[in-house]
């Protein structure tokens, strides 16, 4: 019997089930439930709307899809596989194994066509509101009347797992507030999760909750009905002013004939048996695992002409584009290409020993100020702390919905408010505000930036951690790093936050010591391909003298500020950030002992320990044992700088609420006790008492 454009639907449909459930008994571990449920508006989505090229999935001006809902992983995998991306089925049959290009959860940068990891639940919803940032910005930037060569959309599918946590209402107050008119979300709306029905604890009215975000939502009551998704897909991208949020009720392993709409096929394999039954209640032809009709892949790799059709289409815009507006095609495509301007530091501030103590968030501020000059597409904002975190860029413009008017930002005088300002308003969001930053750098052709306190970037921490395992090019400023904070007390005194962010695997801590350290960090960052995480100070600290120092500086991660006068040195002293100066005050006061003491500064752990062995050596030799280390936060692992007959002078409890000044000397960090802990480590612990 022929087959017609209804039954090639279905059976394409049916593709997407059993591909992904076959993958999932195969490997016996995964979530098929969510596939086989939501595998209709995916095919609806893909092969009706969604712009891409399989064959070039890095085409910048493509659609942006993100799998919100992480653990359905395999509902992406088949898709990617069956529109012709470069995931050959038998990666598909080696789904979370070892080496495969299809982990458990979708990872960046491992798998074609995967924009974003997720896992998490909330993360992919707010890297999505970060998606459509970086593109309306990039519309406004270098769009010109006839000329949209920025025009895409960021879809996602998001589970009820998604909307619970509370990222996502971040993160959907914020879009809503800035009008993304380009964000399409479609909510897989099972009623079910990993231990239960949705009845159990979540029964809200999500529609009525996100219209009173600002979004434009749609109900589809049947899962299976792609005309009416289609529909409403059409009518999200027709709303220009407001997010959209489509809500489709699915079946959790559609098909199944036990197991379906029960948490039994949430998190487990169905099971051969279920498996099998659900085959034969949706007329699947053989029992076969892995069997892929051809008139289905056929049907899926349409894709392959039509994204290549589109990206021509594409590349004829552009090329006009680059005739007619040189100079904004050449600074786009550096950005793209995320390669920076030429004399892109040739305005970063310099400063003197003699020059006036500032704080390091203040000399942040300049710095970033400086740059923002030279590199256009460097974009970002506080957690309604611009103020107080000192990252502002002056002049440059609000990012806001042009049509909202209102005052700047405070410290961005001027530039007014559109999607071109280059200062993101992020509220008091920094859980929406750390994943949204990852969205636009994962979106690409921005350099952007967040900051709050350093205190909270508990807040923040699951977005740093996916931004690492990412290798995003994303900056997280903090600024009130320590328990210098003062008066505000223990609650907003950060003391194993350094430590916690130290123990992420490739994430990039710098704790400058000075201003010119500060510049010399943000130099680092914004070379550096992957996540930098900036602990800045409140407090006011000294220019320090670079006289005797032995470069590179911050680009080395840990260098000698300043060397023992008078042969090899008897004890090296260690600081990080604003500690630094204690150790350079205590240098001076050991020589009235006789003490040669050698000053490092430490700025950043990872960037020292990433040294040539010879280089770590000629800073901390092994042969100088006697070490004190000193930094305004835990202790944890400075054993390994401080060796074992070295001292640590550390934060061992939660802070006080004082006068910063008061603060830290009540808990040791005073240069005399940094004199004195050189002399008990040295055995000179009568002078150490009498100090």
């Amino acid at each position: 019997m022929p087959i017609t454009e209804t039954t090639l639907e279905e059976l394409s449909i049916n593709t997407i089930r059993f591909l992904s459930a076959d993958a999932v008994q195969n490997a016996n571990s995964g979530h098929p439930g969510m596939p086989m449920g939501a595998a209709a508006m995916a095919y609806t989505l893909w092969t009706r709307f969604l712009k891409c090229n399989p064959k070039n999935p890095n085409w910048f001006d493509r659609d942006r899809f993100v799998l919100s809902a992480g653990h359905g992983s395999m509902l992406l995998y088949s898709l990617l596989h069956l529109t012709g991306y470069d995931l050959p089925l038998e990666e598909i049959k080696r789904f979370r194994q070892w080496g495969s290009k299809t982990p458990g959860h979708p990872e960046r940068g491992l798998t074609p066509g995967v924009e974003v990891s997720t896992g998490p639940l909330g993360q992919g919803f707010g890297n999505g509101v970060g998606m459509a940032i970086a593109e309306a910005w990039l519309a406004a930037r270098y769009n010109r009347p006839g000329h949209n060569i920025i025009d895409h959309y960021t879809y996602a599918i998001c589970s009820d797992g998604d909307l619970m946590e509370g990222i996502s209402h971040e993160a959907a107050s914020l879009a809503g507030h800035l009008r993304l008119g380009k964000l399409i979300y479609l909510y897989d709306q099972n009623h079910v999760t990993l231990a239960g029905g949705t009845p159990l604890i979540f029964d809200e009215d999500v529609a009525g909750r996100f219209a009173a975000y600002g979004w434009h939502t749609r109900t589809i009551t049947d899962g299976n009905d792609t005309a009416a998704i289609a529909e409403a897909i059409e009518q999200a991208q027709a709303e220009t002013r407001r997010p959209s949020l489509i809500l489709v009720h699915t079946h959790l392993g559609y098909g199944a004939p036990h197991k379906q709409d029960t948490f039994s096929a949430h998190g487990s394999p169905l099971g051969e048996e279920e498996l099998k039954g659900a085959k034969k209640a949706l007329g699947w032809p053989t029992m076969d695992k892995f069997y892929l009709p051809q008139e289905a892949v056929d049907n899926f790799r349409q894709a392959i002409p039509k994204g290549a059709k589109a990206e021509q289409e594409w590349q004829a815009k552009w090329a006009a584009y680059r005739q007619e507006f040189p100079a904004e095609a050449a600074e786009l495509e550096l950005a793209i290409s995320g390669k920076l301007p030429d004399n892109w530091a040739a305005d970063l501030p310099h400063w003197k020993p003699s020059d006036k103590a500032i704080a390091t968030r203040a000399a942040g501020g300049a710095v970033m100020n400086a740059l923002a000059k030279r590199i256009p597409n460097l974009i970002g904002g506080s957690a309604d702390l611009n103020p107080s975190t000192d990252t502002a860029l002056k002049g440059m413009g609000d990012f806001q919905p042009p049509e909202l008017g209102g005052p700047t930002v405070q410290g961005a005088v001027g530039g007014g408010w559109s999607y071109a300002g280059r200062n993101m308003a992020f509220g008091v969001r920094e859980h929406a505000m750390g994943a949204a930053v990852n969205g636009m750098a994962a979106h690409g052709g921005v350099i952007p930036f967040s900051a709050t306190f350093l205190v909270f970037s508990d807040y923040m921490r699951p977005a740093i951690r996916l931004g690492a395992i990412s290798g995003l090019k994303a900056n997280y400023v903090f600024t009130h790093d320590s328990i210098a904070v003062g008066e505000d007390g223990p609650t907003h005194e950060p003391v194993e936050h350094l430590a916690s962010l130290r123990a992420i695997p490739g994430l990039t801590v710098l704790r400058p010591a000075d201003p010119t350290e500060t510049a010399e960090a943000w130099a680092f960052a914004i070379e550096h391909n992957g996540p930098c995480v900036f602990a800045l100070t409140r407090q006011a600290v000294p220019h320090l003298d670079r006289s005797k120092a032995r470069e590179p500086g911050v680009a080395k991660g840990a260098y000698i500020l300043s060397e023992a006068d008078g042969g090899a040195p008897d004890v090296i002293l260690i600081g990080t950030g604003s500690e630094v100066s204690l150790c350079v005050e205590a240098q001076e006061k050991l020589k009235s002992s006789g003490v040669k003491a050698r000053v490092v500064s430490m700025p950043s752990w990872e960037i020292f320990e990433s040294q040539t062995e010879a280089y770590r050596e000629s800073v901390l030799p092994k042969a100088i044992r006697k070490r004190v280390t000193v930094e305004a936060g835990a202790p944890t692992d400075w054993r390994k700088w401080a060796g074992d007959e070295g001292a640590i002078i550390a934060v061992n409890r939660f802070g006080a609420s004082a006068p910063g000044e008061q603060v830290l000397q009540h808990l040791g960090f005073t240069a005399g006790h940094v004199v004195s802990e050189a002399l008990r480590v040295l055995g000179r612990e009568s002078e150490a008492k009498g100090e």
